[in-house]
């Protein structure tokens, strides 16, 4: 019986027999060895996901410094999974299996599969046969068995050490692999690097194998392009050739005149740099948690106070967190930090006290703009069980399609299973696949339902693009994200589109003094994170009507 996999605009694609690799083989080899002989060199990227997909359009986009010609030919690999095998099609159609604001993203695809012949997409896998050179992409996540409490969970690594067995195996000895992937730190040196020698081993090659480690710092939006190919990279190798391989590499397809390529003495420098510095990012996030709640019990409005700091340049670079901090990176890296340090590097003590509780505090901000939702409704006279409350944004940063552990998530979750009828508005989606596909996204077993009752009718979820049809008859509205077109929303027409006085709950410092009076004015009820200075001006309006 025939299966399928089914992309996200719900195109059927059905999952190649065994009996079609050969075949698909002799195509990859043919298109592979012309584009040898015209000097281009080989690279296999593993994995055409979120990164992966871009890095190998780059990758295929890129042309030699003297002769302006094209230097590489890109085979992009997936597994022919019914979760993941649509991308290779929809790759070979010259269609990014990415959504992305950035505009460079489609074109770029598409000229590199239909005019400059320098893309591929595949299923098979004996294509690494043929590389110089093996892009590494594939996810190595952090499973956590409790909503704020890192320290229970483990990195997943299963993924990436069967793609490395699957490297080791099929390799020319002078490949280069180079692993972009975040991993917990000693795994290229501790965990790769044995699975590729062990092959070697087994295959009778005496030289030890080319593994080099840069991670990436894409970031979603409009410059996603350009955070993987404009933007400065750490490398190291686990040898002196990986080293020298993968410098010459990337200062060929990445603008490294501009941004300078940092290069380290081990794997385990770079692997830790990424770590760092996204678990700095995520502490000086969570810090402002704690300030966020003594501002709103002490009449202080945070975001004032974070805007009068910031005229200080050594303090510039204070955020507001909202109502949690998602991504890919941010909510896990640190833990693969700890991870590592008990369970690759050995160590039985206890060193870590700050990135884990940034990121327990981070994970779990969502539940207080519940607590949030429900005060602003009980100071109504409303119940939240029943209420109808509207979310605007799903996405966890602003003017990006991209929900991965966005904190709106956790929001609709605490607020569904306290008995609130959610509805969902985001300009930028479409389709919410941690909600509606919850049972298998981003893994059977991983969703974030699991923390919580009452969630199995979350797959119905509906993203609206209507603003105004979405608030008909709304009690309370979540501006969860400042999204660009929920700067400026007028009052009047909220209330007006909802048929009455309504809750709202600001997120982000979104609303100004201003418009939280008129909200008053009219009857409303008006929450916030960080700003206890609300309270002042619900003060203020109550004496003007006395």
């Amino acid at each position: 019986m025939a299966e399928y996999s089914i992309s996200p605009s719900g195109e059927k694609f059905t999952i190649p027999e065994k009996s079609e690799y050969a075949a698909e083989m002799e195509r990859v080899t043919k298109l592979a060895d012309a584009a040898r002989k015209e000097g281009k060199e080989i690279v296999v990227v593993m994995g055409v996901g979120f990164v992966g997909a871009v890095m190998a359009a780059i990758v295929a986009d890129t042309v030699d410094k003297e002769t302006g010609k094209p230097g590489k030919f890109v085979i992009g690999c997936q597994r022919p999974s019914t979760r993941s095998y649509w991308k290779i099609p929809m790759l070979n159609k010259g269609i990014s299996p990415v959504k992305a604001e950035d505009p460079e993203v489609d074109p770029m695809i598409s000229r590199c599969v239909d005019d400059k012949k320098t893309l591929i997409g595949t299923y098979n896998s004996d294509c690494l046969q043929l590389a110089d050179c093996v892009v590494v992409d594939v996810q190595c996540d952090y499973a956590k068995q409790d909503l704020g409490n890192l320290r229970t969970g483990e990195a997943d690594m299963a993924a990436l050490e069967a793609t490395m067995k699957t490297i080791g195996q099929r390799i020319q000895p002078n490949c280069l692999v180079l692993i972009e992937t975040t991993v917990a730190p000693g795994t290229t040196e501790f965990v790769a690097w044995p699975i590729l020698k062990k092959a070697f081993q087994n295959r009778g090659i005496n030289s030890e194998p080319l593994l080099s480690h840069s991670f990436e710092r894409v970031m979603p939006g409009r410059n996603y392009v350009s955070s993987i190919r404009d933007f400065w990279r750490v490398c190291s190798g686990c040898n002196a050739e990986a080293r020298k391989r993968v410098e010459k590499f990337l200062h060929e397809v990445l603008n490294t005149a501009e941004f300078p390529l940092t290069v380290m003495d081990r794997p385990i420098e770079s692997e830790t740099t990424k770590i760092v510095e996204n678990s700095y990012r995520a502490t000086i996030l969570a810090f402002l948690d704690e300030w966020s709640i003594f501002a709103e019990r002490n009449g202080v409005d945070l975001i004032k106070v974070i805007k009068a700091i910031k005229m200080r340049p050594t303090h510039n670079n204070m955020i507001f967190p909202g109502p949690g901090i998602g991504g890919y990176c941010l909510p896990k890296d640190g833990g693969l930090g700890f991870w590592a340090y008990k369970h690759l590097l050995g160590f039985d003590d206890d060193i870590f006290k700050i990135t884990t509780t940034a990121i327990d505090i981070n994970d779990t901000r969502g539940l207080h703009v519940a607590t949030l939702t429900r005060d602003a409704l009980r100071n109504m006279g409303r119940y939240i069980a029943g209420a109808k409350v509207l979310l605007c944004g799903a996405s966890y940063r602003q003017d990006v399609a991209d929900t991965r552990y966005s904190g709106s998530e956790i929001v609709v979750r605490r607020l569904t299973e306290m008995g609130a009828d959610m509805r969902v508005h985001d300009p930028y989606l479409t389709h919410w696949y941690e909600l509606e596909q919850q049972d298998t996204y981003p893994a059977p077993g991983h969703s974030w339902a699991r923390f919580f009752r009452n969630q199995e009718h979350l797959k119905d979820i509906e993203v609206q693009s209507n603003l105004d049809q979405a608030l008909k008859g709304a009690e309370a509205l979540i501006l969860a994200v400042p999204h660009e077109p929920y700067l400026d929303l007028d009052p009047d027409k909220i209330v007006k589109a909802a048929g009455g006085p309504l809750a709202v709950i600001d997120c982000f410092g979104i609303l100004n003094d201003e418009r939280i009076r008129r909200y008053f004015e009219m009857g409303c009820e008006v929450k916030a994170l960080g700003r206890g200075h609300i309270q002042r001006i619900k003060e203020a309006v109550r004496s003007a009507r006395s």
